[in-house]
């Protein structure tokens, strides 16, 4: 092949990967604009905090009222959404290896919601971006590899939307005064240690248990969720998540750590996803 040939095939190569650089880059502007989108949609939503009186926790099960009395201030602050920045572990199932991930938080209380956006590493070099959301009323999961690549995003439907409002009800010790009466939780007592919360909005409803431990604080939180297929299909199973490591931020006692996991049908207790709080700012 002549000289001149050759400079025209690797001219042609050149273009070829600047036009594939320029998509790549296109698409991962578009899921930037599309991330930023859905959290200035959510707290577009959120109402302004309402001046809260000192509450009637005398309404709530004995356990509940021993919880918010350790956890909030007397009066309790009002709080329109929460921003917090998390660092931990995922994995994708129970043998699979732990892959470190980051992640920005943004919360409503009223209405209840929450975008979730996550760096997953789960290759050198190559993140895996998670988008988990509940926002206005429909709760969604998506998952690129590198910000490209569409690796999860199941379709919508009513067992999505409760999982993700599952997951709004478990983070609440995070946001507790989300769980004081007149918050649009519904407290059923069960023991001196434990109380259902039920939450509904937008016609859909969480329900779990909170667990309550000696030093009154939200330790762990049980259920059943809905185990969510790529093509939709869900499966509930037994859920749990841990609370640890209670600390002072912005005048609340909040966990600064957690672990969430399935119970399998052998009795293992296997868990997904372990996180730690890193920043955390409840804003008025």
């Amino acid at each position: 092949m002549s000289t001149s040939w050759t400079r025209v095939l690797w001219a042609g190569v050149g273009l070829i990967g600047l036009g594939t650089a320029g998509s790549l880059y296109a698409k991962r502007a578009r899921l930037r604009r599309d991330r930023a989108r859905r959290v200035a949609s959510l707290l577009a939503e959120a109402e302004e905090p309402r001046p809260l009186p000192s509450p009637d926790l005398e309404t709530l099960p004995a356990p509940i009222q021993r919880y918010l009395r350790h956890v909030l201030p007397e009066p309790p602050p009002a709080v329109r959404t929460v921003r917090l920045h998390q660092r931990g572990s995922f994995r994708t199932a129970p043998t699979a290896a732990w892959r470190p991930f980051t992640a920005t938080q943004h919360v409503t209380l009223r209405p209840p919601g929450f975008v979730w956006n996550a760096s997953v590493q789960m290759m050198p070099w190559v993140p895996v971006r998670v988008i988990d959301e509940f926002r206005a009323g429909q709760g969604a999961l998506r998952a690129t590899l590198g910000g490209v690549l569409t690796v999860a995003d199941p379709p919508r439907t009513p067992a999505l939307d409760e999982a993700e409002l599952m997951r709004y009800l478990a983070e609440a010790p995070l946001y507790p005064t989300a769980l004081l009466p007149g918050g649009g939780v519904e407290w059923t007592p069960i023991d001196d240690r434990s109380a259902r919360a039920t939450l509904t909005t937008h016609h859909t409803t969480a329900s779990l248990v909170f667990h309550v431990n000696m030093q009154d604080e939200v330790s762990h939180i049980t259920g059943e969720r809905a185990h969510i297929t790529e093509d939709g299909t869900a499966e509930r199973r037994p859920w749990h998540g841990y609370w640890r490591r209670y600390a002072s931020r912005n005048g609340l006692r909040v966990p600064l750590e957690g672990e969430v996991g399935w119970m399998y049908p052998d009795g293992r207790e296997v868990s997904y996803w372990r996180g730690r709080v890193v920043h955390i700012d409840h804003v008025p």
